[in-house]
């Protein structure tokens, strides 16, 4: 993003809110307009990233899923309707972001994200967005991320509680300290079968709303480069007792990505 693409006029009126914020301005609205940004999954956190991403003028949003919209789905996957029952997810998600935004680029990848095809898919993208519902994706998507060294804002939600971190581990800290992976935060898989599905446990639409706003403001903030990073620190969420909490997080050398074994290896 070293040469920024200038805005039109009607870019200009269409972002004039972002324009006028200090922190983000007339640059920090061509750096949204020329980054790319790979988004996991079209679901429930997926459809509300994906509308902020899409109304923020992010200049191209590829997204990966293998589904189809289902009725189930219109409970808080609030980019589809009723016109969209039995339609791959890619598909009905690119209609609806190029009728908000018609000057962002849409791609749709309608597969299954897997570690043979993740790396060719997140090659030409700036930043990734993890709104996944399983460990196995997430654990692949963050370690694809880190050889890749591509930026990731990953996010999970459970029946009524949410959870966030951004994570640059290919990257240091002021003090020369390697910046924490996914591994770091969370070493090892639940076991199979340990934590209920969202089939099977339910859970609240807003809050998927919630959160995945969230993660489009992460992603914008790692772009447009505003505040305080969320890297080494773990944002919570309890909507049940409305209560909301940030961790702080570090490195762990015995990690097997950026470990000291892996590094003196």
């Amino acid at each position: 993003m070293s040469v920024l693409p200038q805005l039109t006029g009607e870019e200009i009126e269409r972002y004039a809110r972002h324009i006028v914020l200090r922190d983000v301005g007339g640059v920090g609205q061509r750096k949204l307009k020329a980054a790319k940004v790979f988004v996991v999954g079209a679901g429930g956190l997926g459809a509300p990233l994906l509308l902020y991403l899409a109304a923020a003028g992010v200049g191209e949003l590829h997204v990966v899923d293998d589904d189809v919209v289902s009725v189930s789905n219109l409970q808080r996957q609030v980019l589809f309707g009723e016109a969209d029952l039995g339609r791959p997810k890619v598909e009905a998600a690119a209609d609806a972001l190029r009728r908000l935004n018609p000057h962002v680029r849409v791609v749709g990848h309608q597969a299954r994200l897997t570690a043979a095809n993740i790396r060719a898919l997140i090659e030409g993208c700036d930043i990734v967005a993890d709104g996944s519902d399983n460990f196995d994706t997430r654990y692949m998507v963050s370690d694809a991320c880190f050889y890749a060294k591509k930026p990731l804002v990953t996010a999970a939600v459970g029946q009524f509680d949410g959870s966030l971190t951004t994570l640059r581990p290919f990257e240091t800290g002021p003090d020369g300290t390697p910046n924490p992976t996914y591994r770091c935060l969370f070493p090892d898989k639940p076991p199979p079968g340990a934590l209920p599905t969202c089939a099977e446990a339910g859970v609240l639409g807003a809050l998927t709303g919630m959160v995945g706003s969230l993660m489009a403001l992460e992603v914008v903030r790692e772009i447009v480069g505003f505040g305080e990073s969320m890297v080494g620190r773990l944002a919570l969420f309890d909507l049940a007792t409305m209560r909301f909490e940030t961790l702080s997080y570090g490195w762990d050398e015995d990690n097997p990505l950026n470990g000291r074994a892996a590094r003196d290896g």
